[in-house]
């Protein structure tokens, strides 16, 4: 039993330790001790979940299984070591010391970072215990401005660093005008047509004034109705309904098929702008939330640009055309009716940005609400083998209510002011009767003009209360737009140069020059140097984390350095122009992706002038060309979206022949191999030599067999080169190489010995 006290101070654990580990720990401690790292791992040794808590301390390292009561401990000593690998998506850490292994703990590769940092923090640990010096202390623990802890590998703050954004604002729309200016003519006349178009509907209510004072009283009063002046009167009325059909007409036409084609403009640029943009802007935005702004967002600007735009501009010639009227007829009167303006434009002003932010969040919450569409029909096979239908019609139930309880949130503020505009502008027109009323008994104005101003103030009102309803239509159209111009707006940082150097022929050495490279916060890659000769074939080898897809990325350009330089045939890529660089280049990823479309067009997709005969050669390398025969239209067969109709090797078959087909001078592997059986592997692997021959090849492999027929093998650990050799050599070494291809070869031994025991 242990005898040794719990300490009453809780100081010795970080402030994020999980209290359900804490109790029992705080009385195996040493009373000095302090935990210097901990790690919640989420697998057992049959890989089923569950959990084991892993503590390093200054002088020893302990761990518990969450179905046992003990903690195991190990005092750290110079021969003791902790390992690291990962296959498949299962990552693996192993305690050993030069006799034998001690234990072993299994974790999903979300975990894979704050592993990478607990073994940092245990080398540090053991060698100041085996040199005597202090360990040196970890300064990406806490930020140093507002002391909060740091994600493992980061060195700035998420919070210090974290951007604010900016609400829409109307003044976003006048933007637009970069698209309009092209149909500048056709607005110009759809303005001129509204113009006439507003100024005939002004008519009609003129004339009522001498139809009532010259005709209709006189008639009352005893005098006979002259039958030319009605018809005069009534001639001028319907003239003037008819050339304002007749221009509201071509003015709504013509100014429909302008907004249109600036809506068609806008959503190609944005489009063509979002394909130049590097996959950095793309690691943090959902596809769904993409489409939604091409798509929705311009569909909603069209329709403010064709139709409210068009009621909105012709509401203020409206109301300015007939309160000039109006003050012309009488000017007390008029000033009467335009009481009620002060007040609907102070509510106009309280709602504006309320409106303006809220629907700039419903955009928001609607692009959530297309996001789970966009994950769950391309993934529509794994949800139904899985069995969860359910589960996902759950999270569409659960976006769409929160899209539905923040549209009544808004319309709780819009319901309430569209009635009271109406409602003022009813009092209004109470107040113009009586005010006319007390006049014509004062002999002031005549019956004629009270007609008048009512016609006229009918107008006024109703182009008052629509224009307070074009309030809600504009404020979501700007929240669209600035959506739209965030993306437009958002510069590549992968940019072309300025003055391109152009290669004519490529022979494929490739140079990295102390590179390094950041991913927002983190330093992924630091003091790179590498050379690549022409044709040679080069191995990435490490964990997952250190760095191999990065420096992929890196060298198709993919991302830009941010330190260093990369170099091809001696020329920096920044000089080159991106497209005429990857052509040069072709890549085979561990995951193909296949596009709608027929097998021939799949093969043909970076070289689409290519012939028949050429589509077929290349087919034939890649050892597809028997496959593609049996299927029922041969190269004419369409894939499938994603290419689904194809299996695994089928499909990475395809991409190979996509990739022989632009004879690239730069080739590159990315876990080729890792997603297929055995023997479909031996049929991509003699498709691969056929790739590989004669070209300058860095293939990253899993296995670590895979790459016996590479000149040369780079290891990586951290974003940084540790080893570089041939297998024989480093194995010779016994350095990371040795430990990572050992722990691998006990690792398919135990899957065999599994295997055979089931």
């Amino acid at each position: 039993m242990n005898l040794r006290p719990a300490l009453p101070s809780l100081s010795r654990f970080p402030e994020s330790f999980p209290a359900t580990w804490r109790d029992g720990l705080n009385t195996e401690l040493a009373p000095d001790a302090v935990v210097v790292a901990w790690l919640e791992v989420d697998l057992d040794e049959r890989l089923n979940f569950s959990r084991t808590c892993i503590v390093l301390c200054e002088r020893e390292l302990l761990a518990r299984r969450a179905d046992s009561a003990q903690w195991e401990h190990w005092p750290l000593h110079d021969e003791l070591r902790l390992g690291h690998f990962d296959h498949a998506g299962i990552g693996t850490l192993e305690l050993y010391d030069l006799q034998q292994r001690l234990a072993r703990w299994r974790y999903t590769l979300e975990q894979n970072l704050a592993a990478q940092r607990l073994i940092k923090l245990f080398e540090s640990q053991r060698l100041a215990i085996a040199t005597g010096a202090p360990a040196p202390i970890d300064n990406n623990d806490v930020c140093p401005n507002c002391k909060a802890p740091l994600p493992p590998d980061e060195d700035e703050c998420p919070i210090c660093t974290r951007v604010e954004q900016t609400p829409p604002s109307t003044w976003t729309l006048l933007r637009l005008w970069r698209f309009a200016k092209p149909y500048q003519g056709q607005l110009l006349a759809g303005f001129l047509l509204m113009l006439g178009s507003t100024a005939a509907t002004l008519v009609p209510p003129y004339l009522t004034i001498p139809l009532m004072d010259d005709i209709l009283i006189p008639f009352h009063a005893g005098q006979h109705i002259d039958p030319a002046m009605v018809g005069l009167y009534l001639a001028g009325l319907f003239g003037a309904a008819l050339l304002s059909w007749g221009l509201g007409w071509a003015k709504t036409y013509i100014l429909a098929l302008a907004s249109e084609r600036i809506a068609a403009d806008l959503r190609t640029t944005t489009f063509e702008h979002l394909l130049q943009l590097s996959l950095e802007y793309f690691g943090g935005k959902r596809t769904g939330d993409l489409m939604a702004r091409i798509g929705s967002e311009t569909d909603r600007i069209s329709v403010f640009l064709s139709l409210h735009l068009l009621d909105f501009a012709t509401d203020v010639l409206m109301i300015g055309m007939t309160a000039v009227i109006l003050f012309s007829i009488n000017p007390s009167l008029a000033l009467v009716t335009l009481l009620p303006l002060p007040l609907i434009a102070w509510l106009i002003h309280l709602v504006r940005d309320r409106l303006r932010t809220g629907f700039e969040k419903i955009d928001r919450v609607w692009g959530q609400v297309t996001n789970v569409l966009a994950d769950t029909i391309p993934g529509i096979r794994v949800v139904k083998a899985f069995a969860q239908e359910s589960r996902e019609a759950k999270r569409f139930r659960d976006a769409n209510q929160h899209n539905l309880e923040i549209n009544d949130k808004l319309n709780r503020t819009w319901s309430l002011f569209t009635p009271t505009v109406s409602l003022l502008t009813e009092i209004g027109l109470l107040v113009v009767w009586g005010f006319g009323i007390w006049l014509v008994s004062k002999s002031q104005i005549t019956v004629g003009v009270l007609t008048a101003f009512l016609a006229y103030i009918g107008r006024f009102y109703a182009r008052l209360d629509s224009m307070s309803r074009i309030v809600s239509v504009t404020q979501k159209a700007a929240a669209g737009a600035k959506r739209i111009f965030d993306i437009l707006d958002h510069v590549s940082t992968v940019p072309e140069p300025t003055r391109p150097i152009h290669l004519e022929n490529v022979t494929g050495a490739v140079e990295l020059r102390e590179v390094g490279f950041r991913y927002g916060s983190r330093s992924v890659i630091r003091d790179l140097s590498l050379q690549i000769r022409p044709g040679e074939m080069i191995g990435l080898v490490g964990h997952s984390g250190s760095g191999k897809s990065t420096l992929v990325n890196l060298i198709c350009r993919f991302y830009d350095v941010t330190d260093g330089s990369i170099r091809i045939d001696g020329v920096d890529l920044r000089s080159i122009p991106v497209a005429e660089y990857r052509r040069h280049i072709g890549l085979v990823l561990q995951e193909p992706f296949l596009f709608f479309g027929s097998v021939a067009e799949n093969i043909a997709y970076g070289k689409p002038e290519a012939t028949r005969e050429e589509i077929v050669a290349a087919a034939r390398a890649a050892h597809a060309h028997e496959f593609i025969l049996r299927l029922p239209q041969g190269y004419d067969s369409l894939v499938g979206e994603r290419g689904q109709g194809l299996s695994g090797g089928e499909r990475q078959r395809v991409s190979i022949a996509r990739a022989l087909l632009i004879d690239p001078r730069l080739l590159i592997l990315d876990e080729a191999t890792s997603a297929v059986d055995t023997e479909t592997e031996k049929e991509i692997q003699r498709a691969l030599d056929n790739l590989v021959a004669g070209r300058t090849t860095i293939a990253i492999a899993h296995r670590l067999s895979t790459l016996r027929k590479a000149d040369r093998l780079v290891v990586m650990d951290r974003g940084l080169i540790v080893e570089v050799g041939g297998h024989d050599d480093l194995m010779a070494r016994e350095g990371h190489y040795y430990r990572l291809y050992q722990a691998q070869q006990r690792h398919a031994e135990e899957l065999l010995l599994e295997g055979g025991a089931l």
